[in-house]
Order: structure tokens, then C-alpha cells, then sequence
């Protein structure tokens, strides 16, 4: 709307101010705080049009009060051309081409913000989803297996069972303490402190969650956490979230699970390892139908997470049975 009425003004004014000329000299009360005003006009007008102004026919309104700038000298050239009439034509018409040109550099400077807008909200939905995969997903993976071992221990060992349950309960608040953070995210900063990222020393307490289906030994190296940056102990807190998750998907034979985080060189190694399955082994063991995933996330996006971080991240067998994934990030900023 505004690109509109800006561009009627913009071919009205182009058209009047010029013609208006023709009766202050008539009257012989033409004075230049008047001129100067017709000019100013023309210029807010043309800058306006010119930044606000949608590709099509407005653009060319855009242009008419510029154009009409150096035009409004014509109206005292009655006489032959002179200098002075070239000149000011020309003066003003630098004039025009500057508010034309600052009237572009606006507009530019609208859709960078635009686009920066649009950019910053999809970076903002990636990052949910990913809080979502990585500290949801896992709580009710856990909550699937622990379901389908109180039924199996539900006749032969009811106190087992009974136990498989509390410990459903336990994942079910997790999860629900998980949305809840995911969802203050989206709130106002001025509500209250941001959420912290998670850390290598909140390894301790996600391995606990994990041991209730086997039994997993965590090693972290005294020290990382002073000199690994936020973003990449964050990174790797989420790679011993999704293979814990993954365990519990595709192997949950698995009885012992290693969590290794050390330093080696220049870099930090995070490495996963559990004695279950290989993966043929577990691609050929029947499973639930259920619909597939597209989310984009996983391990596939955890991959281009730690690559942006400047490491790798590798998944395969290990080399003396079971599943490994390892991940290697760099001590200081890619």
C-alpha cells in the first residue's frame, strides 16, 4: 500500500510541481524558499518511491520526481539556453542521481533485513528440531524399551516388571522436562535466562538415564571441559545422546556401552561403543512397521554439525564387535 500511494504521489508531483512554476512567474512571486520546497518534495518523494517501490509499472513512477528535479529549471528558460541553465540542470540532476541512489541503498539494506529475518527463523526451527531428535527422541526410545521388557518380565518376575515401569515414569518426565525447555526457547529472552547449552559434565546424568537397559562406562578426560569451546562440548554432549538413542533402536541386546571423550592431538575424540549387533545383523532382525523418517536429522545432521565445527564423524562396526560411532572436533574454533 505504501508502494503505491508513494508512486501516485510520486507522477502527481512530477506532473504539478514542474507546472506550478509557470504561475509564480506570472504573478512575479516566485521566491526561492518556495523553489527549494518544490525540490524537497520531489526528492522525499523520489527517494520513497524508489525504495519502496515493487517491480513493475510503479517502478517507472519511482523515477518521475528525480526526472522532474533538473525539469523544474525549464520552467525560467524561456530565453535561449544559457550556462547557467546547463549548469544548474546538471547540479540537480546529480542532485536526483544521489537521492536515487540512496533510495536503492535503503531498499537493499530492507531485504538484507528481510532475508535476515527469514534466515534467523529457519536456523531457529532447525535448532528445535534438533533439541526435539536429540533429547526427546532418546527419553522415549528409552520409554519403548523399557515397555516391551515389563511385558516380557510382567508373569516371570513381576517385581522386574514393576521396576521397568518406574523407570518409564522417569523417562516419561524427562522427556516432558525436555519439551518444556524446548518451549521456553520460543519465549521472550525477557521472561527469563536463557537455557544453557549442555556440557561434558552433563555426560553423567545422561549416561545414568541410559543404564537402566545396560550397563555403560563413561571415561571423560579431566580437564576437556576448561578447553573445549561451548559450542563444540555442546556438539559433543549431542553425538553420546544420538548413539545412546541409536542403541537403544537397534541394538537393544547390547549389555555393556563405552562412552569415551579424550583428547588426541590437536582434537577431541568422542567415540560410542556398544557389544551388540552388527548392522546387518540388526537390518535383518524383524522389527515394528512404522512410518519412516525424514526429519533430516540423526545422524546425517549430526554429521553436518560437527563438520561445521571443523571435525568427522564416523558410524560402522567396531573392530572387536558391536557398533561404533566416533566423532573427532577441534580443540579451538574451525
Amino acid at each position: 500500500m505504501l508502494a503505491g500511494v508513494a508512486g501516485a504521489a510520486s507522477i502527481a508531483a512530477s506532473v504539478v510541481v514542474p507546472l506550478a512554476g509557470a504561475a509564480y512567474e506570472q504573478g512575479g512571486a516566485a521566491t526561492t524558499g518556495w523553489a527549494f520546497a518544490e525540490i524537497a518534495v520531489l526528492l522525499a518523494l523520489g527517494l520513497v518511491a524508489v525504495r519502496v517501490a515493487p517491480p513493475g509499472p510503479w517502478s517507472y513512477g519511482a523515477a518521475l520526481p528525480l526526472v522532474a528535479v533538473p525539469a523544474w529549471l525549464l520552467r525560467f528558460g524561456s530565453g535561449p539556453v544559457s550556462a547557467e541553465l546547463v549548469g544548474g540542470f546538471v547540479g540537480w540532476g546529480l542532485v536526483a542521481l544521489v537521492a536515487a541512489v540512496v533510495g536503492l541503498y535503503l531498499r537493499r539494506l530492507d531485504r538484507d533485513s528481510a532475508r535476515s529475518v527469514v534466515e534467523a527463523r529457519r536456523a531457529q526451527r532447525l535448532h528445535l528440531a534438533r533439541d526435539l531428535h536429540d533429547f526427546v527422541a532418546h527419553d522415549v526410545s528409552g520409554m519403548l524399551a523399557q515397555a516391551q521388557a515389563g511385558q516380557l518380565l510382567a508373569e516371570r518376575d513381576p517385581a522386574a516388571a514393576a521396576a521397568a515401569f518406574q523407570r518409564i515414569e522417569a523417562a516419561g518426565l524427562q522427556a516432558l522436562a525436555s519439551l518444556d525447555r524446548t518451549v521456553h526457547m520460543l519465549g521472550d529472552p525477557a521472561d527469563g535466562p536463557a537455557v544453557p547449552p549442555a556440557t561434558l559434565d552433563d555426560l553423567t546424568g545422561l549416561v545414568g538415564r541410559f543404564a537402566s537397559t545396560a550397563a555403560i562406562d563413561l571415561e571423560v578426560e579431566p580437564g576437556l571441559e576448561a578447553v573445549l569451546p561451548r559450542a563444540h562440548a555442546a556438539t559433543a554432549y549431542r553425538v553420546v545422546v544420538e548413539a545412546l538413542t541409536n542403541v537403544r533402536r537397534h541394538a537393544p541386546a547390547a549389555t555393556r556401552v563405552a562412552v569415551l571423550v579424550r583428547r588426541t592431538g590437536p582434537a577431541v575424540l568422542v567415540s560410542v561403543t556398544d557389544d551388540g549387533p552388527t548392522q546387518a545383523a540388526r537390518s535383518a532382525r524383524p522389527r515394528p512397521r512404522r512410518q519412516p523418517r525424514h526429519s533430516g536429522l540423526g545422524l546425517p545432521g549430526l554429521a553436518e554439525r560437527v563438520e561445521a565445527l571443523g571435525g568427522t564423524l564416523t558410524a560402522g562396526p567396531a573392530d572387536a564387535g558391536g557398533w561404533r560411532v566416533a566423532a573427532t572436533l577441534p580443540l579451538g574454533p574451525a
